[in-house]
């Protein structure tokens, strides 16, 4: 009886064992195909760790999973920039913007003299309600360094940003390349090679323009996920 007993206590323990080494490659393999993945957080969704504030007043606050930026009366353009400088990527977000309000989204960009309190500079990605006739939204400017890097001739208005609404941005920067989407629908497909000689790498900066003694304005972004190539 007691041999029996040991037997059956024997095959429990290699039983549980084997479950245990099986379960093993299971993890493994998830960690490894999130490793793989490569895509991160640029927004914690509680505070704003990681950010730090450049040029203007205007006021950014972590809210319910999202950064809000609203305007100060007075105050010149402000950008909400990340710490950590970014070459090529794959950037996606989606944002909310006041109808009154021109908003944007710096990538690759540095501040004139490489000093905090420098004028923010680099290439931005259009961020703006489309109204009656549409907007410039996902087209890309230059903002303090010569204004559209977009050409006259494809710098068209269109409506494919949803007034009012979420909408779902993704940038992607390889190289000289700068690629914009919103909503799905490629707005960009812009190649300068002159300014990514000069802005290679930079932090990816959050703005709200300014409005002189309007609003006050806001504009929210939420689900900032980035993946380095």
């Amino acid at each position: 009886m007691k041999e029996q007993i040991s037997t059956m206590k024997n095959s429990f323990i290699k039983a549980l064992l084997l479950s245990a080494s099986l379960a093993l490659p299971v993890a493994a393999d998830h960690h490894k195909e999130a490793k793989k993945d490569g895509w991160a957080n640029l927004f914690n969704g509680k505070d704003l760790t990681g950010f730090s504030q450049k040029n203007g007043i205007a006021t950014f606050e972590a809210k319910d999973g999202t950064i809000v930026g609203t305007t100060a009366k007075g105050s010149p353009n402000s950008f909400l920039c990340t710490d950590k400088l970014y070459g090529d990527f794959d950037l996606t977000f989606e944002v909310k913007v006041h109808n009154n309000l021109n908003s944007g989204v710096m990538i690759r960009s540095q501040t004139k003299g490489d000093t905090p309190k420098g004028r923010v500079t680099g290439p931005q990605v259009e961020i703006e309600a489309s109204g009656a006739k549409g907007a410039e939204s996902g087209y890309i400017y230059g903002e303090a360094c010569g204004g559209w890097m977009t050409p006259k001739d494809l710098l068209k208005p269109h409506k494919h940003f949803k007034d009012g609404e979420w909408n779902t941005y993704r940038i992607l920067a390889k190289g000289p390349r700068i690629q914009v989407w919103i909503n799905d629908v490629q707005i960009s497909d812009l190649v300068d090679e002159a300014k990514y000689k000069t802005f290679p790498k930079g932090f990816i900066g959050l703005q709200v323009h300014g409005v002189g003694n309007k609003g006050p304005f806001d504009v929210a972004w939420k689900n900032l996920k980035i993946r380095e190539l």
